[in-house]
């Protein structure tokens, strides 16, 4: 059954009582019409509610939301000339309320899309799919691992009802009876992984895609198989705005067209990096028991440079396991491994002190960043920071102009990341200003510092402003 409006306030009602009263009259308010936002085109502006989740909506390493449905809904609100105001919301229902009830144009986050194009009673519409998703189902790890729904008889098997999936379900909740389904409302992904974790539910059922950047995390976890055939992401749109309805479709289909939503999808849902189960375990026992030590020398150095301190943690755990006193063969010293030429650049007296090595490491990283053109958007601007970190801009730049000359995207790092390694081909190094370089491990030392980042995100609170709830900002 489609998530309805009606749906949202019964499901509201049955747990929290006290809100039924203030949800009929908004109900009431969306039937008179009152309080309804004019159309974008209009008031110049697009008001969007937004459910965050760890690939949709979510602080990035400035700071500032990235994310699928960000990255999309900013470019769209810039290619209409609309100002952009977020209202970040708990959880799909109000999402989908403050559309209903002309509060928010538009709703995104993670949302499924209904089989049909709106609700019955019109209040929303959903758009073209802006991505496809494969519904899996995740259980505890430890004991027998299910192979399909027979071996889960008897079993609870949680999914989140507020997001949209229970469509999708419905066909199987009827084939499998002998399954125990239990509705659970959870603000994201995120939230009903980690009941799996915690043992509260043997099982849930979650997007392909959450599944998999939540790997790294939540080690107590694993998929065991798909529930059916895939189904879309979207966004819903007020049913009172028709025209807006009709022109995000042929927008997200000329993205489409172009290869925007399939860059934009490898960007965020692609796994951040893999890491072996025993080595994610073993950082996160390190982030328990020495990270606080870590800290504040972390958090200076994203104070004096505006690098996340969280990502800094993350590179000085790939370079050294947090080691201050670690020394490679070939030199390199300290927390972040700094070479003595790099050291003496920086004004670092001594390598080996945790604070100096840090704080030059920041200064460094944020200083290859600005290097680069300004063009590079965020999150691709840090990996590349991250990789001229570990084999020099020189190189870098090196593996760019290959990649220009071989058709690929030089300002994206999915495709700089497919020429880095062949700078240790002559048929392709002979063709570079500066030639050999080993360019494989670039590609790797990025990859790992994303899985053990994303931990990071995930686990550890951002230093700095949070995200507001509403966030006006005019469209670039």
């Amino acid at each position: 059954m489609p998530l309805t409006l009606d749906r949202v306030a019964k499901a509201r009602c049955t747990r929290v009582p006290a809100r039924c009263a203030i949800f009929a009259l908004a109900l009431a308010v969306a039937a008179c019409g009152l309080r309804e936002l004019p159309p974008p085109e209009v008031a110049k502006r697009l008001v969007v509610a937004v459910r965050p989740g760890p690939a949709a909506w979510f602080p990035g390493s400035t700071g500032d939301a990235q994310g699928f449905d960000h990255d999309l809904v900013e470019r769209y609100a810039r290619d209409r000339s609309l100002a952009l105001e977020i209202h970040l919301v708990h959880d799909a229902p109000t999402a989908l309320a403050r559309v209903a009830d002309g509060a928010a144009h538009l709703a995104v986050g993670g949302l499924y899309r209904s089989a049909s194009t709106g609700t019955p009673d019109g209040s929303l519409r959903w758009t073209a799919g802006v991505a496809d998703v494969d519904p899996v189902v995740v259980c505890a790890r430890e004991g027998f691992v299910p192979r399909g729904w027979s071996d889960l008889a008897g079993t609870r098997v949680a999914y989140d009802e507020a997001s949209g999936i229970e469509e999708a379900l419905a066909p199987v909740r009827a084939s499998h009876p002998e399954v125990r389904w239990q509705p659970v409302e959870r603000p994201s992904a995120d939230a009903l992984l980690a009941l799996v974790e915690d043992g509260s539910v043997p099982c849930a059922v979650v997007a392909s895609i959450d599944a998999a950047l939540g790997r790294n995390t939540y080690l107590g976890i694993g998929t065991a198989f798909p529930v059916g055939p895939r189904r879309a992401l979207a966004w819903a749109v007020g049913g009172r705005y028709a025209a807006l309805a009709a022109d995000l479709d042929d927008w997200i289909a000329k993205r489409r067209r172009e290869g925007t939503l399939a860059r934009f999808a490898e960007r965020y849902f692609a796994a951040p990096g893999d890491v072996a189960r025993l080595d994610a375990e073993a950082f996160q026992d390190r982030v328990r028991q020495d990270l606080p030590a870590w800290k504040p020398i972390f958090v200076a150095a994203h104070d004096q440079t505006g690098i996340d301190w969280r990502l800094l943690a993350a590179v000085a755990y790939q370079e050294s396991r947090w080691d201050p006193a670690a020394i490679s063969e070939t030199g390199v010293r300290g927390f972040m491994q700094l070479t003595e030429e790099t050291a003496r650049h920086l004004g670092v007296q001594d390598r080996l002190d945790p604070r100096q090595n840090v704080i030059a490491a920041a200064r460094y990283l944020a200083d290859l960043k600005s290097r680069l053109p300004s063009r590079i958007a965020e999150p691709d601007r840090t990996w590349m920071g991250l990789a001229a970190f570990n084999i020099g801009p020189g190189h870098l730049e090196d593996a760019r102009v290959l990649a220009q000359k071989d058709g690929l995207n030089p300002d994206a790092w999915r495709d700089v990341r497919r020429t880095l390694p062949l700078l240790a081909l002559p048929e392709h190094y002979d063709r570079t200003r500066l030639g050999y370089a080993r360019g494989g491990m670039p590609v790797a030392f990025v990859d790992r510092v994303r899985a053990y980042y994303d931990i990071l995100l995930r686990t550890q609170e951002a230093h700095g402003p949070r995200l507001r709830v509403a966030t006006p900002a005019a469209a670039r």
